[in-house]
């Protein structure tokens, strides 16, 4: 069977390769994680309160984007409403529950687009499918109860928030200029129903034909395909899988998206960090499966990125400034089997292999998958190696190879004493 080509946004979006997420709402001032709500169950009327003290004080979009392209990546993806309903976006009479009805009284996702353009990065646009506040007042006028009217709602009340739900998406798609893409999820809330996915997508492409499309799978459907309009499958919190597209009606990209601790929304008490060498492996490892690495932020209760999340970003940024030659354009070669944790990138003649586990030369550096520097096989190459050689210092290595039997080794030295990267790539260029 035969692989269907990616059409031209998908390609597109494959080279983007490395992704900031936010998650940043009402919830952030809690520091309690973003479903902190139906956590405890909280009713509206107190709920709301973070309402009246939220004032995006430390929101800059443009400051945003220039930390995102530092690290090396080229979109962000921005919760513009997550389930708690409130929108950071003005939604034009549908709600009063936004941004510029708070004392911040901006359209923070308008500010967001402008600094994504400053610098070169794509906007994309998290929105929520379910919403904790939809109709809240109106059932409950005191407040005093947290209703879920989206999961539970009859098929009546359902189909009026759909209305909602795609009135207020319109509102992203016309107000903004073209954007990246549409990240949903919440779907997984309501299984078996009815989405009106055809509406929804189909009002999409006519107002952004060129956005990728996303709807979050939840942990439960991991690198699941659905709608034949969703552009990318999802893997949340997880690694990816490579595909096997083999037969598909339509080439569909991969993303993983990871949060930097436990929670999505910033956690005052979460120090369940990702290290920087995690993140660095995390992102090489979904780039091996051909997936774009998607990493997530709970940014502070005013919107600013917080200092430990910020150092990271910029360590990752170190990574990518030496070695993202490999990261963004070149693909997966599943022909081709290496040890470990090690996998191989194409692009043209040129092979990138990313060694993992290197340890620093002249010390012993023990680990279950490899012992450090050595020989590194490749099985399946029957094309001849000209030259392989390190692409953050240039220092040439060795290789054997028997092409008959379709496998070369290369010598891999150490990292040198004082540099240790996490991961080091390799180019090899073919004759």
């Amino acid at each position: 069977m035969s692989i269907p080509r990616p059409l031209p946004r998908v390609a597109a979006f494959e080279k983007l390769g490395f992704g900031l997420f936010l998650h940043w709402g009402l919830y952030s001032q809690m520091g309690e994680g973003e479903w902190i709500q139906a956590y405890k169950r909280i009713a509206p009327a107190e709920y709301g309160k973070l309402m009246e003290t939220f004032t995006a004080g430390e929101f800059d979009g443009e400051r945003i984007a220039a930390l995102a392209r530092r690290a090396g990546m080229r979109y962000i993806v921005l919760t513009t409403r997550h389930h708690e309903g409130f929108s950071l976006y003005d939604t034009k009479g549908l709600s009063t529950f936004d941004s510029p009805h708070s004392p911040a009284g901006r359209d923070l996702a308008a500010e967001f687009v402008e600094g994504c353009r400053k610098h070169d990065i794509l906007p994309f646009f998290y929105h929520t499918t379910i919403d904790w506040h939809w109709r809240s007042a109106r059932l409950d006028p005191e407040g005093r109860e947290f209703l879920d009217y989206t999961r539970n709602a009859s098929e009546e009340i359902f189909a009026e928030y759909l209305d909602y739900l795609h009135a207020s998406v319109e509102l992203l798609c016309r107000n903004y200029g073209p954007v990246g893409g549409f990240w949903f999820d919440g779907n997984w809330a309501r299984p078996g129903d009815d989405w009106k996915e055809d509406r929804l997508y189909g009002m999409i492409r006519k107002y952004q034909p060129d956005a990728i499309i996303v709807n979050n799978t939840g942990l439960q459907a991991l690198g699941k395909t659905g709608h034949r309009e969703l552009d990318s499958v999802t893997y949340e919190n997880n690694a990816a899988k490579p595909m096997d597209r083999k037969g598909m009606e339509k080439y569909v990209a991969a993303e993983v998206c990871r949060t930097m601790n436990a929670h999505w929304g910033r956690g005052e008490e979460d120090i369940n960090y990702l290290s920087p060498a995690q993140v660095v492996e995390q992102l090489c490892h979904s780039r091996g499966c051909g997936a774009n690495f998607l990493l997530n932020v709970g940014p502070t209760a005013q919107g600013g990125i917080p200092d430990y999340e910020k150092a990271v970003l910029e360590l990752a940024g170190h990574w990518v400034g030496r070695f993202g030659e490999a990261l963004y354009e070149p693909r997966p070669v599943p022909e081709l089997r290496c040890q470990g944790r090690d996998f191989l990138l194409r692009k043209g003649k040129e092979l990138y292999y990313f060694a993992f586990d290197l340890g620093i030369r002249g010390l012993v550096n023990v680990t279950a998958a490899l012992q450090g520097p050595g020989l590194r096989t490749v099985d399946g190459l029957e094309e001849r190696i000209r030259e392989c050689r390190w692409l953050d210092n240039g220092e040439v290595l060795d290789f054997t190879q028997d092409t008959t039997r379709k496998i070369a080794a290369l010598r891999c030295t150490g990292f040198p004493y004082g540099h240790h990267t996490a991961v080091r790539v390799a180019k090899i260029t073919l004759e």
